[in-house]
């Protein structure tokens, strides 16, 4: 059997995602002690054991939970009894840290064109593992668009077959037509892609959709699509608008909200000046 250790490396080595829990206090009777592990998988499968049972459950339900939201927890549970709701009857108490294990993010870049190669410059600069794909043999190449991890040569509706697209995927589609857009689209709609951002203007993106709700998709899905993509910057350049869309990845990422820093900063010590002047008389 694998060890944890070695599940983990080989989660991370291929950028995986899991949930590391550790007994980091036992006290009492307890199940497991001081020091056992268990790796928690997205589908809730396990390498190692905290205890088993309901209070092993517990921790996989919890372990899941961080992966989906980022976090870390201590997890505390009284092994006494199952009337008042414990997970046991052994008589001790346990604690359990889980800590989730999140993969590098991944930039799909689709179509390299002058902003996709743009794109994919800067992405992987900012530290993404970067895919590009394209149904053009000539575009989808270290040549000519140099820096990316991994080359797809297909079109972006064979795309989800290719590649397994995640939680900590994100999709930049820097396309070079509607009709390139109507064709792949649908198939990235059913993904679980944390960013779907399509290039283009306003009209574009409306005439997409207007053709995409004649094929059946539904606005629940069409809703997932930034478009136009990336922050208001009055870019002009291909360097300029991969900055303005990678802003707006790293934005949601990191839970921004886009404002200019100084201005808010501004606003925040005037209502404190205020908040502090005497009143006259």
């Amino acid at each position: 059997m694998r060890s944890v250790f070695q599940a983990l490396a080989e989660l991370e080595a291929r950028n995986g995602a899991g949930a590391l829990c550790m007994v980091v206090r036992s006290k009492g009777s307890t199940p497991r002690h001081t020091g056992s592990k268990m790796l928690v998988y997205p589908d809730g499968s396990i390498v190692g054991t905290v205890g088993g049972g309901e209070l092993e459950n517990r921790v996989i339900a919890e372990a899941r939970q961080a992966i989906l939201d980022g976090r870390s927890r201590l997890l505390e549970y009284d092994l006494s009894d199952p009337a008042r709701g414990d997970p046991g009857v052994c008589g001790g108490q346990v604690e359990v840290f889980v800590e989730p294990v999140l993969p590098k993010p991944t930039l799909i870049v689709i179509g390299a064109g002058h902003v996709g190669r743009a794109v994919v410059h800067l992405a992987k600069w900012l530290g993404f593992r970067v895919v590009v794909n394209d149904d053009r043999a000539e575009f989808c190449t270290p040549e000519a668009t140099p820096e990316a991890d991994e080359y797809i040569l297909a079109t972006m509706a064979e795309l989800p077959q290719r590649l397994e697209i995640t939680p900590w995927t994100y999709l930049v589609l820097t396309t070079r037509g509607v009709n390139v857009d109507v064709q792949g689209l649908p198939a990235l709609l059913d993904t679980p892609a944390a960013y779907i951002g399509l290039i283009g203007s306003q009209r574009r993106w409306e005439t997409a959709k207007k053709r995409l709700r004649e094929q059946g998709v539904p606005d629940e899905k069409l809703d997932r699509v930034r478009s136009p993509i990336g922050l208001e910057l009055n870019a002009e350049t291909p360097e300029e608008i991969a900055l303005s869309i990678l802003a707006e990845i790293v934005m949601l990422r990191q839970g921004g909200d886009g404002k200019v820093m100084s201005a808010a900063h501004a606003t925040t010590a005037a209502r404190g000046e205020k908040a502090q002047r005497p009143k006259n008389g």
